[in-house]
């Protein structure tokens, strides 16, 4: 131990210490509510030793007291990790789940009237239409409920899709919302190098902000993040450089300029000009196996899908194709069923108002094939298998003419078109079915590409009723009717129970129900983990205001004792002085 004036200087220090362990306490305090701030603590260091003559034993050493030997900025590195993973994978079912409920709200409930309800006013209005085809009555309700389950369920679509325009903005303001992360997460680490490159000091509140950041930044996207001795941290998302030691590599999106769907992608691994793009996630392997089920970016991709859905898109699939593929989009899975039940009901009530045959059973297979010309002077070749109408069996409306008019009309062609071919020397007029074209929608009976026959609206009575003889086609309005229980019905691929068009709806209502139980239990279950994970890490970098203010008095008497210390030392050197 020093003597004399050297003992003032072990009290100088040990005052000075603990003033400057007050200061971190204080700032722990004061940043108690701050978010992302790790608290502070003190560890104390004996100063420098100074040998001043040696013994047998040992060297005879003076101190020169106590020094604060670092302020450690404490963070668990693993609970960070597993933070940040949990959060991403919680905000990829938080995302998802919030698009199920959206669907779940348009299905219950559409412009004050529940859905099924269109669904069954339209069945009942072909009750009463088979109990007499021919009373106006009747033919008008079908034609009022008809454009009123129309009506109901392009409003359905349309809601549908604006959602996914919202997906899509939410998801625009995530990606740049993830740029501007990255590039404050790089200017950071310039600053983080530039104070702590001397190895004096430590740059806590800068190394607080980035953490933040790379908390916020791992709920939108699967990042991986790397330290470096240097203290530059290096972001990785989705296994592609985001943050290097020199600079942040910002996303950009696609736009697509039918649908306005931005999607991400690397620029720098892109080549525009040429349409080769790099898209940043992968949004066909999202899944728990293989962890990349990470994001709310993602998920809002998955949600979302890349355009508007329709029957097409779920026609042919396998049910391999289908759940690896459809089924992951939320809303074009859900779109894609809805047209499918309109698909569905429009061409089945098409068929028994206008039934079709083929050209072998009309004609005859030996006279085929054969050219037919039409009243344009286009030539068609027609085989066996060319849909035609059943000329000879059809219902007609009021007017007697043949083919008779379709209730569901396609925008971009009529359901026949008139036809003359010879079979064996005589002309013969056919009416040749316009398939639907795939690649042209408003080709096919989709929610966007339908409408109710405004020749119908105009007189209803041309509505099929009656049979060419003049009877009342009363085995017509016994087949709309009947049409209603037949289980012959699939809402997509994986399903493999047969349901009516009634069961089709709660069917449908019960999957969506069920996908979105599945989405809202991984989420809490995950929030749950999160919650824990999270508490655990706040027992380490958490400020607690009970436990600093028991190191504020710890402290603060430490100083006084040492006070009071230099005070005796003061006191002993001063009555020396005036002994001597």
């Amino acid at each position: 131990m020093a003597n004399g004036f050297g003992s003032l200087y072990v009290g100088a220090s040990a005052i000075q210490s603990q003033q400057n362990a007050l200061n971190v306490v204080a700032n722990n305090l004061s940043n108690v509510n701050t978010d992302g701030y790790v608290r502070q603590q003190v560890i104390f260091a004996d100063r420098n030793y100074t040998s001043f003559a040696s013994a047998s034993v040992s060297a005879q050493r003076l101190g020169l007291g106590v020094d604060i030997g670092d302020v450690v900025h404490a963070r668990d590195v693993f609970l960070d990790k597993a933070f940040r993973s949990e959060s991403g994978r919680q905000a990829f079912y938080a995302a998802s789940y919030d698009a199920v409920t959206e669907v779940e709200t348009f299905l219950q409930e559409t412009q004050g009237k529940a859905f099924q309800e269109a669904l069954k006013d339209l069945y009942e209005a072909f009750g009463e239409f088979a109990k007499d085809p021919s009373d106006a009555v009747n033919q008008n309700l079908v034609m009022q409920k008809s454009s009123l389950f129309v009506t109901r369920v392009s409003n359905l679509n349309k809601g549908l899709q604006d959602y996914q325009l919202t997906i899509n903005k939410k998801l625009t303001d995530d990606v740049n919302r993830i740029n501007e992360l990255g590039k404050k997460i790089s200017d950071i680490n310039l600053k983080i190098q530039r104070i702590e490159s001397a190895g004096v000091e430590t740059a806590m509140d800068l190394r607080d902000t980035r953490d933040l950041y790379l908390d916020e930044l791992s709920s939108l996207a699967k990042v991986s993040i790397r330290e470096e001795i240097d203290g530059i941290v290096k972001v990785q998302i989705d296994g592609v450089e985001f943050v290097t030691e020199t600079q942040c590599y910002p996303m950009a999106l696609q736009e697509d300029l039918k649908t306005g769907f931005k999607t991400p992608y690397w620029p720098q691994l892109s080549d525009p000009d040429a349409g080769v793009y790099t898209q940043v996630f992968n949004t066909g392997n999202a899944c728990a196996e293989n962890n990349t089920d990470v994001g709310e970016v993602k998920a809002l991709l998955l949600a979302r899908g890349d355009h508007f859905a329709s029957y097409v898109d779920m026609a042919g699939l396998s049910q391999y194709e289908y759940e690896n593929g459809l089924a992951n989009s939320i809303m074009m899975n859900t779109q894609a069923e809805l047209d499918m039940l309109f698909h569905t009901i429009a061409t089945a009530i098409n068929d028994i108002l206008c039934p079709n045959t083929t050209a072998g059973d009309t004609l005859g297979t030996g006279n085929l094939p054969a050219t037919a010309t039409t009243a344009d002077g286009q030539t068609i070749t027609i085989t066996k298998d060319t849909k035609i109408l059943d000329a000879e069996n059809c219902a007609v409306g009021s007017d007697g003419k043949v083919p008779p008019e379709e209730l569901f009309k396609r925008i971009g062609c009529e359901r026949y078109t008139q036809a003359t071919v010879n079979v064996g020397g005589q002309d013969v007029t056919v009416y040749l079915y316009n398939e639907e074209d795939t690649s042209d929608l408003s080709k096919c009976y989709t929610i966007q590409d339908t409408k109710i026959n405004e020749k119908l609206v105009e007189e209803e009575s041309l509505l099929a009723h009656k049979k060419q003889t003049g009877e009342i086609a009363y085995d017509l309005g016994e087949q709309l009717e009947n049409l209603w229980d037949q289980a012959n019905y699939k809402t997509n691929p994986s399903d493999t129970t047969p349901c009516t068009f009634t069961d089709f709806y709660i069917k449908w209502i019960g999957e969506v129900g069920t996908v979105g139980s599945v989405h809202h239990t991984t989420a809490t279950s995950l929030q749950s983990t999160k919650d824990t994970i999270d508490n655990n890490r706040q027992m380490v970098v958490g400020v607690s205001s009970d436990e600093e203010l028991t190191n504020m008095i710890k402290y603060q008497q430490a100083y006084n004792a040492a006070s009071r210390y230099i005070n005796v030392v003061s006191s002993m050197i001063e009555y020396l002085l005036q002994s001597v």
